[in-house]
């Protein structure tokens, strides 16, 4: 089988309080205007643009490019891959590399550009690009897109020239491209025995100034080899509450701003975009209480789910049953959103006692502020149901770098049972980017699993086609109703403010991948 993409010179470039009272908190902080935040530069351009994320990004590790506060600010800004997916029609464009084709089962053949520089100047080759797939995959950093896109795949990745790149793989794998679309590329010199915090790339921009706390400014990259984009730099700051930032971008201190809820007051300013995301709880599996699967059945059914959609997130959702939605391969149309039955709830939670399981053990929601809009309020509505089907639970709310202990392997210790509160976008279009690392037994993210499910989902990460999706909708089948691991929320719609200064079309992949290549002046 070959698989050839278009080869191109230039990628495709995808396309409750008042703002007064916001401002006001925003000034009294010092945080007024950035550097730029006039109509032109001091060069007489086009403006910087100005970003508000809801937190500040808490690494630009390449490696950790599929983490969503990473992502959103280093994927094809800073650093690019070899490919790239398109998130309108799912299909996989040239990035890095032009073309590839599959000479066997389990070796792939890459040519890449040959008119690329990283931003220290040194020229991007062949070497470069197996550099940064052994340190990604095969190094002992702990990369997140190790076990994210690749869980256990074993592969080797050789420099034939420095035009052709060889990848081999230990099993075959029919969507090795894909997965390398999440490989972001460095150079050789990058270090190998640690993370870095701010990398050099061959993306339009490169860092600038990170003051941290503050700010992160990205100037433009004069050596980049595709198209320039319109803005000369980026200027990107953070604040926790969504109004704040909804303020930003009606007074002027920003252009666009992420992660906004409707009653942040955003107006005319307010964009709605699908955003490929997933809330969902994950199930501390291994311990009691949560060990019982009465128990996480019975959590599943005391959640009013939708409920939560028309209260909490004002209707900007819909009721969901699975983390792969929709669109995706592996997809299963005979999943559905647990029932509201707090009655079943109850029942189930006092079945389990009788049978001395520890329904008393105290519970703790380990959740993330900011991790969607009114993050912790829906823990609270979570809190009062599971309270309410008589099991004991806390709320812990946490910063992103905090969260983070309790989401990726080696996992807190001696943290008792838990409910984490998480979001998964699988912007791959594929389910082998949830199934692995999510529910595998060694999975980056999985606290629990069986090998019954672990079987399910290799047989499917080998399957093609037809017997791919099939797989892996019997798997997600399995999980739900003879694991049980998760209790899922809903499919997510974002909103974004946006100023009517800049031109920016968002689309499915905008919450993990915010390319400021698609941002115009506007007119």
């Amino acid at each position: 089988m070959i698989i050839i993409s278009r080869a191109s010179r230039t990628p495709r470039r995808r396309q409750a309080a008042s703002a007064l009272l916001a401002l006001g908190a925003v000034l009294t902080a010092g945080a007024c205007s950035v550097a730029n935040s006039g109509p032109e530069s001091s060069s007489g351009g086009a403006k910087s643009v100005r970003i508000v994320l809801p937190e500040e990004p808490p690494t630009l590790e390449p490696c950790d490019a599929s983490l969503t506060a990473t992502g959103r600010v280093t994927r094809a800004n800073i650093t690019e891959a070899l490919t790239e997916r398109d998130p309108g029609t799912g299909q996989l464009q040239p990035a890095l590399s032009t073309q590839w084709k599959q000479d066997a089962p389990t070796e792939w053949t890459f040519t890449l550009r040959d008119d690329v520089k990283f931003h220290d100047g040194t020229a991007f080759d062949a070497k470069a690009a197996a550099f940064s797939i052994d340190r990604a995959v095969n190094s002992k950093i702990d990369c997140n897109v190790k076990g994210y896109v690749f869980g256990g795949i074993e592969l080797t990745a050789t420099a034939v020239d420095d035009a052709t790149l060889k990848v081999k793989t230990a099993k075959p794998d029919p969507i090795l491209p894909l997965r390398l679309s999440f490989v972001e590329i460095v150079p050789t010199t990058t270090t190998t025995t640690g993370k870095v915090r701010e990398p050099v790339g061959t993306g339009p921009y490169k860092i600038a100034k990170w003051d941290t706390g503050r700010s992160l400014r990205l100037e433009r990259f004069d050596g980049y080899w595709g198209k320039a984009p319109d803005f000369p730099a980026a200027e990107y700051m953070w604040r926790t509450e969504g109004s704040i930032r909804a303020a930003m971008v009606n007074s002027n201190e920003a252009d666009l701003a992420i992660g906004l809820a409707p009653e942040d007051g955003a107006g005319k300013s307010a964009v709605q975009f699908p955003n490929n995301e997933t809330s969902y709880l994950r199930i501390d599996a291994a311990k009691p209480p949560l060990d019982d699967i009465r128990v996480r059945q019975a959590i599943n059914y005391a959640i009013d789910k939708s409920g939560l959609v028309a209260s909490v997130f004002a209707g900007l959702g819909k009721p969901a049953g699975q983390l792969v939605p929709a669109g995706v391969t592996g997809h299963s149309d005979a999943i559905q959103p647990w029932p509201y039955d707090m009655t079943q709830a109850k029942k189930l939670i006092a079945e389990a006692k009788a049978d001395g399981v520890p329904v008393d053990t105290q519970i703790t929601i380990i959740g993330r502020n900011g991790i969607y809009p009114k993050a912790a309020e829906a823990m609270e509505v979570v809190q009062n149901s599971l309270t309410e089907a008589g099991l004991k639970v806390k709320i812990q709310m946490l910063d992103v770098n905090a969260w983070l202990e309790y989401l990726l392997r080696p996992f807190v210790k001696d943290a008792g049972p838990t409910l984490l509160q998480a979001q998964h976008g699988n912007q791959a279009g594929d389910a082998a980017f949830t199934m692995g690392q999510i529910y595998g037994s060694k999975g980056a993210q999985s606290s629990y699993g069986t090998s019954e499910l672990d079987d399910l989902i290799d047989t499917a990460e080998q399957a093609s086609d037809a017997e791919r999706q099939a797989a892996f909708a019997k798997a997600l089948e399995y999980q739900n109703k003879s694991v049980v691991r998760d209790a899922v929320m809903a499919h997510m719609t974002g909103i974004l403010a946006l100023s009517d200064t800049v031109s920016y079309k968002p689309n499915a992949a905008t919450n993990d991948e915010m390319r400021l290549a698609e941002m115009h002046p506007a007119g």
